[in-house]
């Protein structure tokens, strides 16, 4: 299951990644926005980052203008390892080295053409772990500063 979310700014992008989805046989929960109205992408990325967290959802992957506050909301979750990416690369080492859990990316940045490859680079490439494995455990390893 994949979690989506979105703000205004990420809406239209949003309802494309559901059909996406639905062309790829991929179940997703649906966080919001539900409109292109004005909205505040916390409302709908913390809930879609607890779905995440919780493991209700596998993956998420959450719009809004640039993909920078959904991508700031998400890292705030235990668990949650959100990459922004803008390019297809970044979307695939996010996965291979990272073991990004969430993709994040700005409507307001790329087209929908290269959003769809990032998508699909996303959802299609497995984690490398070996040395990586260490590394990303690393992440949620909390200390007192």
């Amino acid at each position: 299951m994949v979690a989506i979310a979105s703000d205004h700014a990420g809406f239209h992008f949003k309802e494309n990644v559901k059909m996406l989805l639905e062309e790829r046989g991929i179940e997703y929960k649906d966080f919001g926005a539900h409109t292109d109205e004005r909205s505040d992408y916390p409302d709908f990325a913390h809930t879609a980052s607890e779905s995440v967290s919780r493991g209700e959802c596998e993956r998420g992957i959450f719009i809004c203008g640039t993909g920078i506050g959904v991508g700031i909301v998400a890292n705030k979750h235990i668990g949650v390892r959100a990459a922004m990416c803008q390019i297809p690369e970044a979307a695939r080492l996010s996965r291979l080295h990272n073991n990004a859990n969430v993709l994040t990316i700005g409507e307001r940045l790329i087209d929908w053409e290269t959003a769809r490859e990032i998508i699909e680079l996303f959802l299609d490439t497995k984690f490398e772990g070996g040395r990586h494995v260490t590394r990303v455990e690393k992440i949620h390893t909390l200390t007192s500063l």
